[in-house]
């Protein structure tokens, strides 16, 4: 039996899910909280398998809620079951140890599915919430390298080979990713190496990190 707790400020829709979970004879709903705060309280008090996490509520949001409770008990999974799909909670939620992120228009059979399978282990995001991560994780990639490119005054090319050194590729795999000869690959390290200032690889990665 899987033993799920839920987490809403609105207690109209956290029996509405209850009611659809106790559909299942493999799920029992062992409690309602109302904030994060009192997720956590219930979570010393009878250590849930799964928590169906809001996101917005007061006291305690579902974010920092997440994060206390993977810190009490790291075996609890935590499903953030929300109406917001904001890029910035989604990261947040995932960063703190949520297992996924669901939006509140889901079945009732997929999200039985997503309970079963958050306990089982799975990492659960639809595609809709993962292609949000995806382009959020971009927009990062890409602001890291025009700040590369503007510190250090490095070309496109230059750019991407400095972005692999710091992420620990060897020479070679540079060189065979990007369809380059070894020697052409190592003058392209050294020109970055001058650029950065730097006389070898770690101080290079460490500098470019930083950044």
């Amino acid at each position: 039996m899987i033993k799920v707790l839920l987490v809403d400020d609105q207690m109209i829709l956290a029996e509405g899910i209850k009611s659809v979970l106790q559909t299942s004879d493999e799920i029992r709903v062992c409690g309602i909280a109302l904030d994060g705060a009192d997720a956590l309280e219930k979570c010393k008090q009878e250590t849930p398998d799964v928590v169906l996490m809001d996101i917005r509520m007061p006291n305690m949001n579902g974010v920092v809620a997440t994060k206390r409770i993977k810190e009490l008990n790291d075996n609890i999974k935590i499903v953030i079951l929300t109406t917001f799909d904001d890029s910035d909670y989604i990261l947040s939620a995932i960063n703190n140890g949520a297992s996924g992120y669901l939006l509140k228009d889901i079945s009732a059979t997929a999200l039985i599915d997503a309970v079963k399978n958050a306990y089982a282990g799975d990492t659960i995001l639809p595609s809709k919430i993962a292609r949000k991560i995806t382009d959020a994780a971009a927009m990062v990639a890409d602001d890291k390298q025009i700040k590369l490119k503007k510190a250090f005054n490095l070309s496109e090319r230059e750019v991407e080979i400095a972005t692999m050194i710091a992420d620990g590729f060897t020479n070679r795999q540079i060189a065979s990713a990007l369809k380059l000869s070894d020697g052409t690959a190592r003058n392209y390290i050294s020109t970055i190496y001058l650029k950065l200032g730097v006389d070898g690889r770690a101080e290079a990665a460490e500098k470019i990190k930083k950044l």
